[in-house]
C-alpha cells in the first residue's frame, strides 16, 4: 500500500437498503489520474462518496495516503471534491469561495487568502477574485471549483462529473486543461464520467463500472483494443462494436479456426466493403442507411443472414442507401467472448 494515493479493498455500499457496490477492488496509485467510466446507475459517484466519507461502507476498507480511513468522518480524510454543480456560495467572492474551506479550519484569514490567490493562478482565474459566481460563465465557475479543491492540498482529488455541465467546444477545452492541472501537479485525481470520450483522453488508466462492480481496469489503449467483456467492447466505441454469433460469418468472409460456440467482436474500422462483383472473399450486405461525419462515413449494414453491422470507410468512398456491397472483416483487429460475455481472446 506504500505506493498507492487510494485503495478500495473490497469495499461494498448500499443506498436505501440495496447494495450499489458489491466488493470493489480498486488501486490508484500515488499521483495518477484514474477515471472511473460507466453509465448511470453504475455506481460511480457512490465509490466517489465512499471515499469522501459522505456514504458509509457495509464491508471492506478505504485507504488513502497508505491510512485507513474506513472509520474516519470526511473532514478528517484529507480529500477534496469538485460536485458536478460546482457548489460554490453565490453571496461569496470568488477569493472568499477559494478560502471558505481553510478559514474553517481556523487558518488564518491573510494566510487562507494568499493561498487562494495562488490556487486561483495555478487554474487560471486569479483576474476572477473579486467577482460573485453569478457573474461567471460556466468555464469559470468550473475553474473556481477546481481551485477551491486545490486549495486545500488534499491526498486525493476526487471529480464527480466535472465537466458536463460545458458545452461541447469548452468541454474539450476543460479536459485538456485539466489533464495540464494533473501533470504540473503530479496529484492522485480520480475523475468520474460517463463520456467514453472523456475518459480516453484524460485517464492514465480507466475502471470501467457496471452495476457496482468492475469490469475492467487497464489504459485507454488497453480498453480500446482488449477489451475484457462484451459490456466494456459495446460501452467504449461510437459506434458500438459489432458484436455477432459466430456463426453469422459463413456467408461473410473466411472467419479463423475453432470459432464455434462463441461471438465475434469487431470495430467498424476492421470492416471491409467492396463491389458486389468483387472477387475479394466475403459476405453480401444491404446498406440500409449512411451517416457521414466529416471525413469518414458510418454504413449500417444488414448481412445476408440476417445481422447488422456498422463500417467506418472514407466519406468520398461511401456506399448509397439501398445498395449491395461485399463485406469482409480484418480478423487480427477481432475479438472472442464466450457464452458469458468475458474475452477469451483474439479472433
Amino acid at each position: 500500500m506504500s505506493t498507492a494515493g487510494l485503495a478500495l479493498a473490497g469495499v461494498s455500499a448500499a443506498y436505501r437498503g440495496t447494495e450499489v457496490l458489491h466488493a470493489v477492488d480498486l488501486a490508484v496509485a500515488r499521483g495518477e489520474l484514474l477515471v472511473v467510466l460507466g453509465p448511470s446507475g453504475a455506481g460511480k459517484s457512490t465509490v466517489l462518496r465512499v471515499v469522501a466519507g459522505l456514504e458509509p461502507v457495509t464491508g471492506g476498507r478505504v485507504l488513502i495516503a497508505g491510512r485507513d480511513v474506513t472509520a474516519l468522518r470526511p473532514g478528517r480524510r484529507n480529500v477534496s471534491m469538485v460536485f458536478q454543480s460546482y457548489a460554490l456560495f453565490p453571496h461569496l467572492t470568488v477569493a472568499e469561495n477559494i478560502a471558505f474551506g481553510l478559514e474553517v479550519r481556523d487558518v488564518p484569514r491573510s494566510a487562507a487568502r494568499e493561498r487562494a490567490r495562488a490556487a486561483a493562478e495555478t487554474v487560471g482565474c486569479a483576474e476572477l477574485l473579486g467577482r460573485r459566481p453569478g457573474q461567471l460563465s460556466g468555464g469559470e465557475r468550473q475553474r473556481v471549483a477546481l481551485a477551491r479543491a486545490l486549495v486545500r492540498e488534499p491526498d486525493v482529488f476526487l471529480l464527480d462529473e466535472p465537466l458536463s455541465n460545458l458545452d461541447q467546444a469548452l468541454r474539450v477545452e476543460m479536459r485538456a486543461e485539466l489533464r495540464a492541472l494533473h501533470d504540473r501537479l503530479g496529484a492522485t485525481m480520480v475523475h468520474v464520467t460517463h463520456d467514453q470520450t472523456e475518459a480516453l483522453v484524460l485517464a492514465d488508466r480507466i475502471a470501467v463500472l457496471r452495476d457496482g462492480r468492475v469490469e475492467q481496469v487497464g489504459t485507454p489503449e488497453e480498453v480500446w483494443r482488449r477489451p475484457a467483456s462484451v459490456f466494456v467492447a459495446r460501452f467504449v466505441g461510437s459506434p458500438a462494436m459489432n458484436l455477432l454469433p459466430a456463426d453469422a460469418f459463413t456467408p461473410a468472409g473466411d472467419p479463423p479456426p475453432g470459432v464455434g460456440g462463441t461471438r465475434i467482436g469487431f470495430r467498424p474500422e476492421a470492416v471491409g466493403l467492396a463491389d458486389p462483383t468483387s472477387t475479394d472473399a466475403g459476405g453480401t450486405a444491404v446498406v440500409d442507411r449512411v451517416e457521414v461525419v466529416g471525413e469518414d462515413a458510418y454504413a449500417y449494414l444488414t448481412l445476408s443472414g440476417g445481422h447488422p453491422v456498422v463500417a467506418r470507410v472514407p466519406a468520398a468512398r461511401r456506399p448509397a442507401p439501398g445498395s449491395a456491397v461485399r463485406v469482409t472483416v480484418r480478423w487480427p483487429d477481432a475479438h472472442l467472448f464466450d457464452t458469458s460475455g468475458r474475452r477469451v481472446g483474439p479472433a
